[in-house]
């Protein structure tokens, strides 16, 4: 159990967790949120990327930020650096989540909304639908205000699946759509009998090409051996699967050729184009998380 304190502290036993906070041991990320509730006003509520990650929610790419939380206007609160409180114009309603008061998650999305880009926020969204956090009923009624956020939350809103079931999924989702390529997500097979195959991550619709994500458990040897016996049965239906790496999911131009081929269209470098401006805006790109560590500069 690590000891958090409000004070200054001297000597190797404590380490600075920011201006008057210190613990005597390493901290993890909640030992931290417990450090900022010691200043933070009771009815503070954790929010944004800070209470999506105790939601167990699909993070966009880690760059250094600030904890955040939520207090009602005029409230007073801290100013110190590492933490970001924003100021909402009614008393922020709390949920409790791993023994923490945090915002509900559709209020979760909207504050992560005012700083991630599309591509970045589609995977979290869909993770919170896939869990049954929030509807897209929620969602939409948030992205109708003029509160901060919801321009951002309306741009990713037609681009959401909870199908998907992993955040590189979704984010290979968003790239067939910036391509003009539907996809079926989640897509059963099965064979002439109606036994049931494999059920694949994306298929290209009209075609009998499938598209996955393969991470790396994919490289664990007995994980290895069942992916081969699942491509030859699909084979054998006359199936081609392709799978894709992160970082070849981020190029996208391999993926978008292939979708090409499948679909009997010829090349067309704006869906390119269109994909690398999704990802250079992302965390995932060096001009948005250049953006993203200029905005949190004076928090981190």
């Amino acid at each position: 159990m690590v000891e958090v304190v409000r004070g200054e502290r001297r000597g190797q036993r404590w380490q600075r967790l920011a201006h008057g906070l210190h613990a005597d041991g390493p901290c993890s990320p909640e030992d931290r949120l417990r450090a900022w509730e010691l200043v933070l006003p009771p009815s503070a509520v954790w929010t944004h990327l800070s209470a999506a990650a105790l939601r167990g929610w699909w993070l966009p790419a880690d760059v250094p930020r600030p904890a955040v939380a939520a207090v009602a206007r005029g409230e007073r609160h801290p100013q110190r650096r590492g933490l970001v409180v924003l100021r909402l114009g009614e008393p922020p309603v709390a949920e409790q989540v791993r023994g923490f008061a945090v915002a509900s998650a559709p209020e979760t999305l909207l504050a992560a909304a005012r700083d991630l880009a599309v591509l970045d926020l589609v995977p979290l969204a869909d993770s919170a639908l896939r869990t049954g956090d929030c509807s897209l009923a929620e969602l939409t009624a948030l992205g109708a205000t003029g509160r901060p956020g919801a321009p951002a939350l309306r741009r990713a809103l037609p681009l959401l699946d909870p199908r998907s079931e992993s955040a590189w999924e979704s984010v290979m989702r968003v790239l067939h759509g910036a391509a003009g390529v539907a996809v079926d997500p989640q897509h059963v097979v099965r064979d002439a009998d109606g036994r049931f195959v494999a059920r694949a991550d994306l298929q290209l619709v009209g075609t009998r090409r499938l598209h996955e994500y393969d991470g790396e458990v994919h490289r664990d040897r007995a994980v290895h051996r069942a992916d081969l016996d699942r491509d030859r049965r699909l084979l054998d239906e006359g199936w081609q699967r392709y799978g894709w790496t992160a970082a070849e999911v981020l190029r996208g131009g391999a993926l978008i050729a292939s979708a090409d081929a499948a679909l009997g269209r010829s090349w067309d470098g704006r869906r390119l184009q269109a994909w690398r401006q999704l990802v250079a805006d992302s965390w995932w790109g060096a001009a948005g998380r250049a953006r993203a560590a200029a905005r949190w500069a004076d928090e981190c």
